[in-house]
């Protein structure tokens, strides 16, 4: 017993002529994973009621659409089926006639296990598989997933959501392992959700642990993974293959993964490790460094004015850290990650300099320079109003004097001026 291809002239002529059955899918929605045939009157109206009979007799017509495997059951048994689109006949007197459509060959071993060879009875029916994407299947995981991220060099803790696809990949397998029995009995269609989905979404989230390790293992950070689609579904595909595929004959064919909703541990890392990169990378540049250190001596002797054991100890105490920041500033400068960025500056700081001998500093202070500066007797050069060598506060530039009747500019000292001779 079996199918053969029948033309589509040749069917149309015998529904006219012969009144014979004909059938046709149900309708599949999105999760639709199989669904039974159903009876077309010559009007096209389905005569076909969830529970019916749905006999199919000797010389019937079934209708194939693409992404479909039809298969002709018989007391519960497969005794032929096909993967191609197109126009069937029922016969009886046939042998199998094993369209295999897009699976080739690789079918054949599975349907010898399960085909059935007896006489033709009068309880054959139809059904189709659905070979098409099942998607937006929801899975979420309830307790948190450990996660090593080698970018941040740490254990992370998160929660995941998202959705995954399936596909059949063994159409037999799939029948005989995960279509209920009573489905095939009442000729009903089977959804692949609610309550039958949620062993398989155990099983998802279970494996995701193994994937997730997978995926750390290659360095992906876990920031990326929102946009690892495919990579996701191959890790999956490996970690499930044994029980989905070899076993159930489908597999997973897409994972499409939310935001991690990190642990307040892990995002505390998350946040510190980017804190800390934004600054790396701003003190590689030269001119940032001395900015950065501009600064921080600017906000030093700022609160030097303001300390309450005196000005002298707070600036002495700047100028050691100045110092240490020197040391460090220095050190950076001579990492080759900083003289990769700025080759010039490294390369100076990198060169040994020969130190002048010091002199003795005169004890009177210098005038104040053109750029503001001011030079201390102590030989340091300040910009602000104390020295940060040794705290003495800067001089008072000598005040101006001008002539109240003539406006002439007068020297320290002058009782007339050189110009009208006005007394001052």
């Amino acid at each position: 017993m079996g199918i053969i291809r029948a033309a589509i002239n040749a069917v149309k002529g015998g529904l006219a002529d012969t009144w014979l059955e004909v059938i046709e899918p149900a309708p599949m929605g999105e999760h639709t994973v199989i669904v039974p045939g159903q009876l077309v009157t010559q009007n096209g109206k389905s005569q076909n009621k969830k529970g019916s009979s749905n006999i199919v007799s000797n010389g019937s017509i079934i209708h194939v659409y693409d992404e479909q495997m039809m298969i002709l059951v018989d007391g519960g048994k497969i005794v032929d089926y096909t993967a191609e689109a197109g126009y069937f006949k029922v016969d009886n007197s046939s042998m199998p006639s094993l369209f295999n459509g897009q699976f080739m060959d690789s079918i054949k071993e599975s349907f010898s296990r399960i085909k059935y060879g007896g006489v033709p009875s009068q309880s054959q029916h139809v059904f189709y598989i659905n070979l098409k994407e099942i998607k937006n299947i929801k899975f979420g995981t309830t307790s948190p997933v450990q996660y090593y991220d080698s970018f941040y060099e740490a254990e992370l803790f998160m929660r995941l959501h998202g959705s995954y696809s399936i596909k059949v990949s063994d159409p037999f397998k799939f029948y005989q392992q995960v279509i209920p029995n009573e489905i095939i009995t009442q000729n009903e269609s089977l959804e692949f959700e609610g309550e039958f989905v949620r062993q398989y979404n155990e099983e998802f989230v279970t494996e995701l642990g193994s994937a997730f390790n997978q995926y750390s293992a290659d360095g992906n950070r876990i920031s990326f993974i929102t946009s690892k689609a495919k990579e996701m579904a191959k890790y999956m595909r490996d970690a499930l293959d044994d029980d989905w595929n070899e076993a159930r004959g489908f597999e997973v064919f897409r994972v499409s993964m939310g935001m991690p909703a990190y642990s307040d541990e892990s995002q505390k890392i998350i946040n510190e490790r980017a804190a800390m990169g934004a600054s790396v990378s701003f003190l590689r540049d030269g001119a940032n460094q001395q900015a950065y250190m501009a600064k921080n001596i600017a906000e030093g002797i700022n609160a030097a004015g303001h300390n309450e054991g005196g000005a002298m100890g707070a600036f002495l105490g700047m100028g050691m850290a100045q110092n240490m920041g020197g040391n460090i500033m220095g050190g950076y400068m001579q990492n080759p990650q900083y003289v990769q960025h700025n080759p010039q500056q490294g390369m100076n700081q990198q060169q040994p300099q020969q130190q002048a001998p010091r002199q003795e500093a005169p004890q009177q202070a210098a005038p104040q320079q053109a750029d503001g500066s001011w030079t201390c007797g102590c030989g340091a050069v300040n910009a602000g109003k104390f020295c940060s060598e040794c705290g003495t506060p800067k001089p008072e530039a000598p005040k101006k004097r001008f002539c109240g009747n003539c406006g002439a500019q007068l020297t320290e000292g002058q009782k007339f001026c050189p110009e009208c001779g006005t007394k001052q």
